[in-house]
């Protein structure tokens, strides 16, 4: 389909796509067999200016909005979603800077993420705040001129190798998730070091780890907003970026479905390729309008909020939803078409039905997702 992309759209789309093709796909079996992060490939796409994408001109960033991101992030995942999930780790540790900061965080933070020199993460997840956010244990505690950071984050993309952390922590556990704060965190502050790299079942690729605060100082300026306004941030960052996970999975469901449609085309039985069985002919038609379905939808979404919309938590939900839940069933779909061959590791397609599922379960699980769009029902948000 046409979605009249600008110019710069195209040229966006055009560019992941490149390095999708030349720098991941070759490598992209080793990197998920030894479950290790490319720097490499990170300064690749530094170089093509993708993570310029959304960061502001007046920050040497190209100003892109959230379409934009969402295309880099598909264009990426088509080919691996552990090395796309890096990539939109770093936009996910960015946005509460864009939402919260002042001038002089920006200035200072945001070139550097611009140009691919510094990666960013964003920490929110911890062992008992998963599905209930509001439930962080991480402390601040204000002393003179620094904030007292103690706790640990859990599942954190970019745990580890990202230089700019953006903390969820509580200065006042008295008033829950109002008292929530935000706070700038760089790699190398004294009492802040990283625990267990986590051994995943898809997105290898993708550094996860726990990052660790002991008696962690932190300068008072690196306050994100005001104290309090944490989670207001993070459901702020959330409504802008689900929809990029919503690219993600129409990626990973896209490149499913291209290796599978390929295969069909090639595997003979009974005397002629199995593209000629109705049966296989159902299951792939079945697929590209699910995924074209999802793309339309994330790209509507996208094209919403970044024209500034506001309320836009249930839509943003729905996208999630829709393409992750749909990723899942192109992906086993497509392991089920390269039939035996599926369940091996000599074929990308069992890669990516494991890269799949983490789509129904980060950024809240579609489960947290339904009951964000049914509780705005309830308020008759129809």
């Amino acid at each position: 389909m046409n979605y009249f992309l600008s110019d710069e759209q195209k040229q966006i789309k055009k560019l992941a796509r490149k390095i999708a093709e030349e720098k991941i796909v070759p490598i992209r079996a080793e990197l998920d067999e030894k479950a290790e992060f490319s720097h490499e490939i990170m300064q690749e796409i530094a170089k093509i200016g993708l993570f310029s994408i959304f960061v502001p001109e007046e920050y040497e960033g190209l100003g892109g909005g959230i379409l934009d991101f969402c295309i880099a992030v598909e264009e990426l995942s088509r080919a691996c979603s552990g090395v796309a999930v890096s990539y939109a780790g770093s936009g996910l540790g960015t946005y509460p800077i864009l939402i919260a900061g002042n001038p002089e965080q920006k200035k200072k933070y945001l070139p550097s993420i611009a140009s691919g020199e510094k990666l960013a993460a964003f920490g929110l997840t911890e062992a008992n705040a998963g599905s209930d956010a509001s439930n962080v244990q991480t402390t601040a505690v204000l002393d003179g001129d620094s904030y007292i950071l103690n706790g640990t984050k859990q599942f954190i993309t970019n745990g580890g190798v990202a230089d700019i952390y953006t903390i969820i922590a509580s200065t006042n556990p008295k008033k829950g998730a109002r008292g929530l704060s935000a706070f700038i965190v760089e790699k190398g502050t004294s009492g802040f070091t990283f625990g267990k790299e986590e051994n995943k079942m898809g997105i290898r690729a993708s550094a996860t780890s726990e990052l660790l605060f002991e008696n962690c100082r932190v300068p008072k300026e690196n306050l994100l907003g005001k104290e309090g306004r944490g989670f207001l941030t993070a459901m702020r960052l959330f409504e802008k970026t689900r929809p990029c996970i919503g690219a993600q999975a129409v990626g990973i469901a896209q490149g499913a479905y291209e290796e599978a449609a390929r295969h069909a085309r090639e595997r003979v039985q009974f005397g002629k390729t199995i593209i000629n069985f109705q049966a296989i002919q159902f299951m792939l038609a079945d697929m590209a309008t699910q995924i074209e379905a999802a793309r339309a939808f994330v790209y509507a979404v996208s094209r919403w909020i970044d024209s500034g919309a506001k309320n836009v938590g249930k839509v943003s939900s729905m996208t999630k939803v829709f393409a992750s839940d749909m990723c899942m069933r192109v992906t086993t779909d497509a392991v089920q078409i390269f039939g035996g061959y599926g369940y091996m590791r000599d074929y990308p397609v069992e890669k990516m039905m494991r890269d799949a599922k983490i789509t129904q379960i980060y950024e809240g699980t579609n489960q947290i997702q339904r009951l964000v769009i049914g509780s705005s029902i309830m308020k008759g948000d129809i």
